[in-house]
């Protein structure tokens, strides 16, 4: 230790007596601060959106797997104080980052999240205090964008202020894995910032993982989603041509992974969805191109899952032929707009996309999901619609019923029962055996 002040950090963390900012509240923010108050430490959140500030002070959750009496046992004692003011940052030892860090339009990284986050942390940064990058970037993010912007004043990296890097590792609606049970992996900027994160995170969850630099926890973390991204694009193209073979990819999945060694099930599926996996390989291959190396899986598996929607259109449009029906004046019903089954997060969800494209084409589409009452406006999207009633009679309307999510509520025997045609792109009706002659899989 180079101060006092870093001494004292070491101490407050030692003792749970130092105090932690989580700087946005989203999906990955909010789980974290639930897990520092159980975990015993004083905890500030901090948000731009003054509607989820004051939401939140209001004892209301918008996320719905974390349900407002969790939030009231937050607020109870004061252990949590969610605020706007950014004024308060210099009362934490400790501030973890969790801003997002989207494409943009051209498929590049976008920062201005985490660059807008650092400068604003830098103007209220004192000596002994504890910064930690969660967002998900490439590999060198917090020594080359994070740390300058931190160090633009007096303070300096080791000897007034520690920096480190930990990859989130949220997963929405898997009830199976909290915050508190997901290993922590935690990069240091050198020694001493590293076994500071270590100690913050200790209070927070079971295991954390030390590992020897940022860089390499980073890339941990474009590890685990590239792994997914490509195996996805994987079973989506096997899917294509197994189709074309007349072979059903759902039996030939759930005969391989009868294997109990050497292969892990992936699922086909209308496009990929989530913060994670459909963005942040394209950092790696973005950096890549840096260092005179091409990413050819990472594009190529890009490439791929991106086609998934439009491969969707087109069984919709063979569907409705099949009935003498034209896309252009159909009345479709998109059931499930969330990226996966059971959360209320449509962040990149391919049924966005499919919602777009049907409108495109003159279907005129509504869509019905139990956790997403309306749209809200998305940085390239902005549906604009209600979800409407799920009734027989609603059903019954429609000259396609189109799945692109599979919420566990759903009831698909009273859906295949009143719908009169229906897409399947999750394989949701497999267990229906009545009216199979309704139901085309996609």
């Amino acid at each position: 230790m180079k101060s006092s002040a870093l001494i004292t950090l070491r101490r407050r963390l030692a003792t749970r007596q130092a105090v932690v900012g989580v700087i946005g509240l989203g999906y990955v923010g909010l789980p974290l601060v639930e897990a520092f108050c159980a975990g015993g430490l004083r905890t500030y959140g901090f948000d731009v959106d003054q509607s989820k500030i004051r939401s939140l002070q209001a004892g209301r959750s918008y996320i719905r797997h974390i349900p407002a009496e969790r939030l009231a046992q937050l607020r109870r004692g004061r252990r949590f104080v969610p605020t706007a003011d950014f004024s308060r940052l210099g009362r934490c030892d400790a501030l973890v980052i969790c801003v997002p860090t989207p494409l943009t339009a051209h498929r590049e990284p976008d920062m201005q999240y985490v660059t807008a986050t650092a400068a604003t942390i830098a103007h209220w940064l004192r000596p002994g205090q504890l910064i930690v990058l969660e967002s998900t970037t490439w590999p060198g993010t917090t020594r080359e964008l994070v740390r300058p912007r931190l160090e633009a004043g007096k303070l300096q990296l080791g000897r007034d202020f520690l920096l480190a890097y930990s990859p989130e590792r949220e997963n929405p609606g898997q009830a199976d894995y909290r915050t508190v049970d997901i290993p922590k992996v935690v990069g240091g900027m050198d020694a001493a910032s590293l076994q500071a994160a270590c100690d913050l995170y200790g209070h927070a969850v079971r295991t954390v993982v030390p590992v020897a630099s940022c860089e390499i926890a980073e890339a941990t973390k474009i590890l685990e989603n590239c792994y997914r991204c490509i195996n996805i694009a994987m079973i989506n193209e096997m899917k294509i041509i197994f189709e074309r073979m007349g072979i059903d990819i759902w039996q030939v999945i759930a005969a391989a992974k009868t294997k109990p060694f050497g292969f892990q099930a992936f699922y086909p599926g209308p496009g990929l969805g989530g913060h994670c996996i459909p963005i942040d390989p394209f950092y790696l291959s973005w950096k890549a191109r840096q260092f005179d190396v091409t990413a050819r899986f990472i594009e190529l598996a890009g490439e791929l899952n991106r086609a998934m929607p439009y491969y969707v259109i087109d069984k919709a449009i063979a569907a409705l032929n099949e009935r003498r029906c034209a896309l252009r004046g159909a009345r479709v019903l998109v059931l499930g707009l969330a990226y996966k089954k059971d959360v209320d997060d449509l962040r990149e969800s391919p049924a966005v996309v499919l919602i777009e494209q049907l409108r495109r084409r003159g279907a005129r589409v509504d869509y019905h999901d139990p956790y997403i009452p309306s749209t809200h406006p998305q940085r390239q999207h902005d549906l604009r619609m209600k979800s409407v009633p799920l009734s027989a009679r609603t059903l019954s309307r429609y000259d396609l019923v189109l799945i692109a999510t599979d919420h566990s509520g759903f009831d698909w025997p009273f859906i295949v029962r009143h719908a009169r045609l229906i897409l399947d792109t999750r394989n949701a009706t497999a267990a229906v055996k009545f009216d199979r002659h309704k139901i085309r899989l996609a």
